[in-house]
């Protein structure tokens, strides 16, 4: 089973069977099954990145999701998703969890809170809230395709849902990914020169269109000059130039 380490709470998968009832079985007055699809993507979303103690990338988005929801009648009409992801990026697992909205024509909204098991790109769960009909309950198992980029695909509550995977959630820290650009450095002679790049004693690096002017003004092949470049978009970088300068 594989562990993740950004929370200290246990989540088991939830056995998704074929159907939804209304909740509250003991002395409840009527249950039916109830089946519906959806599918949303994504209008806002906000994502951050952090790395855990033992090396994993562990990315945490929040987004919020529209679309259309199809089915028996408290479970058709417009679909908000409000959803927090936590995905471990390493091994493709994490959960899903915030509430759904279906917009009923002619009454109140379905609502309902849902937590789900993310593995390889979909998620199988559970939501529960209340119907639209009054005094309502509902408890669907839920699943779908997911993107936290994109959104929510080939959804269903109830009515043949997909199983998901387990997930183990552990105490432990997750610190924010920090990239530093890689650097690199040379003194000595100008070797080369253009309008988009420098050599100096053998390092080559582009030269931003904003200093390329100012650059091939002051210097020249066979100048002693020593540069800083900085890796950018996986290109030696120039970001500075001193040294001996052509007048």
């Amino acid at each position: 089973m594989r562990k993740l380490t950004f929370a200290a709470v246990v989540l088991v998968a939830l056995v998704a069977t074929s159907f939804a009832v209304a909740h509250g079985i003991e002395g409840a007055k009527s249950a039916k099954a109830v089946a519906g699809t959806f599918s949303a993507t994504g209008s806002s979303t906000s994502s951050r990145t952090c790395t855990t103690t033992d090396g994993k990338t562990i990315v945490v988005t929040d987004g919020k999701y529209t679309g259309v929801a199809a089915g028996d009648p408290d479970l058709t009409g417009p679909i908000t998703l409000r959803a927090r992801s936590v995905v471990n990026t390493t091994d493709n697992v994490g959960t899903v969890d915030g509430r759904l909205s279906i917009d009923v024509a002619g009454g109140k909204n379905t609502d309902a809170s849902y937590s789900a098991v993310y593995s390889g790109g979909t998620i199988a769960g559970l939501a529960v809230g209340k119907a639209h009909q009054p005094n309502g309950k509902l408890v669907a198992n839920l699943s779908a395709t997911f993107s936290a980029t994109s959104g929510f695909t080939d959804g269903k509550l109830g009515g043949g849902t997909s199983g998901g995977a387990a997930v183990e959630l552990g105490a432990g820290s997750c610190k924010p990914t920090k990239t530093t650009p890689e650097k690199s450095e040379a003194h000595g002679t100008v070797s080369a020169l253009s309008t988009s790049s420098i050599t100096v004693a053998g390092l080559t690096c582009a030269i931003p269109a904003d200093k390329s002017a100012d650059v091939n003004a002051n210097f020249k092949t066979g100048d002693v000059a020593q540069i800083h470049c900085s890796l950018v978009s996986g290109t030696n970088t120039l970001t500075s130039i001193s040294g001996k300068k052509h007048h």
